[in-house]
């Protein structure tokens, strides 16, 4: 049996800095519209949702962005995460790749999304903030930001995603178990909520949609504010914890990635394991192959439009430039909840655009695929939304192989299915179906957005 390898770091290794990555772009994301105005807006104009010192990382200039002490010893309830090299794997593929994965499932809340939410609940604690509230989709968000605000005894109120929340109740009941409120989106708590049910009372829901309910609902009370899991620069840049310690353990491994992978749903997955490496290739010139990868029922990096558009269905967002299929997408019912958002974030949008970094869709049927062969192979069964960075890693070493060359493949396995078995027992029994929008779908969604173009 091969062996396995597994390298550690220990508590000094925390990261004390977190990587903006905006600062060594040749160029730099287009500023975000006022959403009635279209005209650019400062800081001020987001100071009614979230914190000043959150306001500030959104707009930085600096390459580093320190990280509060308190926030670190936090951390340190599970980073520095463990990065493996995937010998099993490869012996089940017969590549000549090396392929190696870092571990976010370690994390209380079982992914990277702690990573952001606990500066975020700190930062809200800090200016005083008594609630937060959010939206989610799988509930990997949503039960990191209930962890957060129970460390820093804050209210947390969620919406999730309607089908997800009937997917996913252990999701929930995690939520509920650190203190938070949950309800299925769209609700009837919102004017939102009640303006997309009385369209169409059986809505799955979205992540625009519950974005759209929590914006909501922390504009009417002073003392509460909102907070993102993704897309926005603040978010990313939290994220580069998981890219910066993955450094030290390939240099730990004598080695250095050709490609690095993570799943897509709107960028902090992508971004922490993926931006410190790719500083290498924008300030040295190191030839590196970063690929996002997302489901072909949601494809707005691969088939979306690259235009200013709104973050949330109803348009209470400022316009942000992104790939997208439009504000008012609805994606299909696919069990990977966390990569169904329309659109992308500006960070990673302008580095598609510029060709620095590229894209891939895959069917959810072979993501499970995937994730099956990397559990029998590797031990730990994935969350659905990590299977599409294994299936494209696998793709690549199967590709290597073709092609008799070895390459060094590293991927971000951002969290445990331990929560998403519904999801396997679906594949299981036949009951998951293939799913690829058709031309006239994406054509049908564009169509409707109603934003500022983007000149080309």
């Amino acid at each position: 049996m091969p062996k396995q390898t597994k390298y550690v770091l220990s508590e000094r290794d925390i990261p004390e800095k977190w990587y903006n990555i905006t600062a060594d772009m040749p160029n730099k994301p287009l500023p975000p519209l006022h959403p009635a105005t279209h005209e650019p807006i400062g800081p001020e104009a987001l100071a009614p949702l979230f914190p000043m010192e959150l306001i500030k990382q959104e707009v930085t200039s600096e390459t580093w962005v320190e990280i509060p002490e308190e926030v670190r010893e936090i951390y340190k309830l599970w980073r520095p995460t463990p990065l493996y090299r995937a010998h099993r794997l490869e012996k089940a593929l017969d590549t000549p790749a090396k392929i190696y994965y870092k571990y976010e499932g370690v994390s209380p809340a079982g992914s990277h999304k702690p990573n952001t939410a606990v500066p975020q609940a700190y930062y809200n604690k800090q200016e005083g903030v008594k609630r937060i509230t959010t939206e989610t989709g799988a509930g990997q968000w949503g039960s990191a930001l209930a962890f957060a605000c129970n460390v820093f005894d804050m209210a947390c109120e969620i919406y999730m995603v309607k089908i997800s929340y009937e997917q996913k109740p252990y999701r929930k009941l995690m939520m509920n178990t650190w203190g938070a409120d949950v309800y299925p989106s769209p609700s009837d708590r919102t004017n939102a909520g009640r303006q997309i049910l009385a369209q169409d009372p059986d809505s799955p829901g979205s992540l625009g949609i519950a974005i759209s309910e929590a914006v909501e609902m922390a504009a009417m009370d002073p003392e509460t504010k909102y907070s993102l899991g993704s897309v926005l620069n603040h978010v990313l840049l939290h994220q580069t914890v998981i890219g910066q310690e993955a450094i030290k353990q390939m240099e730990m491994a004598g080695d250095f990635p050709d490609i690095v992978i993570a799943p897509f749903g709107g960028g902090s997955n992508f971004a922490g394991i993926s931006f410190p490496f790719l500083r290498y290739k924008l300030t040295e010139g190191k030839k590196l192959r970063a690929i996002a990868v997302e489901p072909t029922s949601c494809p707005k990096l691969t088939r979306g439009v690259f235009r200013y558009d709104f973050g949330d269905t109803i348009g209470m967002t400022p316009l942000l430039p992104m790939y997208t299929l439009g504000h008012t997408f609805v994606p299909a019912k696919i069990h990977a909840g966390g990569l169904r958002y329309h659109g992308a974030g500006a960070i990673v949008s302008q580095l598609l655009r510029d060709g620095i970094i590229e894209a891939q869709a895959v069917d959810q049927i072979d993501t499970f695929e995937a994730g099956l062969l990397f559990a029998r192979a590797e031990g730990i069964i994935p969350a659905p939304e990590a299977n599409h960075g294994i299936a494209a890693a696998i793709h690549e070493a199967m590709r290597a192989k073709e092609e008799g060359t070895s390459k060094t493949i590293l991927f971000n396995l951002c969290g445990h299915g331990h929560f998403d078995m519904a999801s396997y027992e679906a594949y299981f029994s036949g009951r998951l179906q293939r799913h690829e929008m058709s031309q006239e779908e994406i054509d049908a969604a564009v169509a409707l957005i109603d934003t500022p173009a983007i000149p080309a």
